[in-house]
């Protein structure tokens, strides 16, 4: 691990005072009920989420934002009909045959996040094509969590911690926060600054745990087909207006911002 990404993996939350998010991360959510409500399968509802998801990936980039994470896929989607489940694999291929150069040319880095495992040989070739080709990007970093469970990253890292200790090259008395989540995915990202849910639920659904530790949370009633780039500026003006504690009283608050 570089230099570089250590001092990233050590980054704190985003101090009070500073108005944008470095890192924003979207639960999606809504398509069903969207395509529902027009009479409409439920793939076409997914479909017309890709569409807002082009639409929120440009404005993101357009704000100056440093990291967008979408979650487009959990480890319990499994648990969907079959045919739903089937649709969105091939929607995620073809997403990754198709948009990823148009993310290369706009100097986006895709990173995609989860077990890859489950998926198809198909989807693992073009997963790793897609991270190698947009590597070197210094625009937004993207990042796509696929078959992705919170408790399922923090299991994996515990277990890499024990497996380092076990074989005698960590000591347990050196385990900190910051070893932690350096084996977590994203442990070289600044910490989530704003989750952002669509379609009126108000839970994070076992996604980024650790990392939303002092997250803001969002939630809007607008179903993810209709979440567009005005409704991204809402989000992001309505974080602007918060005031960030991190434990510290107003009058701490006050101080450090006079």
């Amino acid at each position: 691990m570089t230099s570089a990404q250590t001092s990233a993996s050590q980054m704190p939350p985003k101090p009070p005072g500073d108005d944008l998010p470095r890192h924003v991360a979207i639960i999606m959510d809504g398509n069903n009920r969207w395509a529902r409500a027009r009479g409409l399968s439920g793939i076409r509802g997914h479909r017309a989420g890709v569409e807002a998801v082009r639409a929120v990936i440009r404005r993101a980039a357009e704000r100056g934002i440093q990291t967008l994470t979408l979650f487009a896929f959990s480890s319990e989607n499994w648990r969907r009909p079959e045919a739903e489940v089937r649709a969105l694999m091939e929607l995620f291929l073809i997403a990754l045959k198709r948009e990823v150069r148009k993310l290369h040319d706009n100097g986006i880095r895709l990173s995609v996040i989860g077990d890859r495992s489950a998926f198809s040989s198909s989807i693992q070739k073009y997963i790793v094509r897609a991270e190698e080709l947009t590597r070197d990007n210094t625009g937004l970093h993207l990042v796509v969590a696929a078959n992705y469970g919170g408790r399922w990253d923090i299991v994996n890292a515990t277990r890499h911690l024990a497996e380092r200790a076990a074989a005698g090259e960590l000591e347990p008395g050196a385990i900190d926060e910051d070893a932690f989540q350096r084996g977590l995915c994203l442990g070289d990202e600044a910490p989530v600054d704003l989750c952002i849910r669509t379609s009126g639920e108000q839970r994070i659904s076992n996604f980024l745990l650790w990392q939303m530790a002092y997250a803001e949370l969002y939630f809007t009633p607008l179903l993810w087909p209709d979440f567009d780039g005005q409704a991204f500026d809402m989000a992001i003006d309505d974080f602007c207006r918060r005031q960030r504690r991190f434990g510290m009283t107003d009058e701490q608050i006050e101080a450090k911002g006079a």
